[in-house]
């Protein structure tokens, strides 16, 4: 007696280093074996940064076109990198949609992007960071490890040893 597929709609957030083309790849590789949709989402990071963590304080006097140009550039690049992925679904015969938001802390936008599209899987990169590089730069992977109600696969950012 056969069970439905346990996993219909992937999210695959993406940051267009090699590590994340690597979890499209795999990604596309099983919403094909899966016959699962998948949506590619990439968070744009705000000009301001995260709140708790703001570089620039309040009041100080910056040029609105500063922020502008950084939005623009921001979008371009963003539609970009979906429009890559997207491709990498096209070539395989999978449809595919993409999504985008301006969000100071990723994790959170990949969780509610992740809720808003009722996506049942999420497939991410590690980029595989230890010690006090993984400290300091944090991880994204990480606190949607933490976080997620839904079950994360993790693309490791270093090969795997056999």
């Amino acid at each position: 007696m056969a069970s439905p597929l346990p996993f219909r709609h992937l999210l695959v957030p993406i940051d267009g280093s090699e590590l994340s083309d690597a979890a499209v790849q795999q990604a596309v590789a099983l919403a094909g074996a899966l016959a699962a949709r998948i949506t590619f989402f990439h968070a744009q990071e705000s000009f301001y940064g995260r709140p708790d963590m703001a570089i620039f304080g309040e009041g100080l006097a910056v040029d609105p076109k500063v922020g502008e140009q950084f939005a623009k550039a921001s979008a371009v690049w963003t539609e970009e990198l979906l429009t890559k992925a997207r491709a990498v679904a096209t070539a395989v015969g999978l449809e595919s949609d993409a999504a985008t938001s301006v969000d100071p802390v990723v994790y959170e936008a990949i969780l509610r992007v992740a809720s808003e599209r009722a996506c049942d899987l999420i497939v991410m990169a590690s980029h595989g960071r230890r010690g006090l590089a993984g400290l300091l730069l944090g991880s994204e992977t990480q606190r949607v490890l933490t976080h997620a109600p839904i079950p994360v696969l993790v693309v490791p950012g270093r090969p795997q040893q056999g």
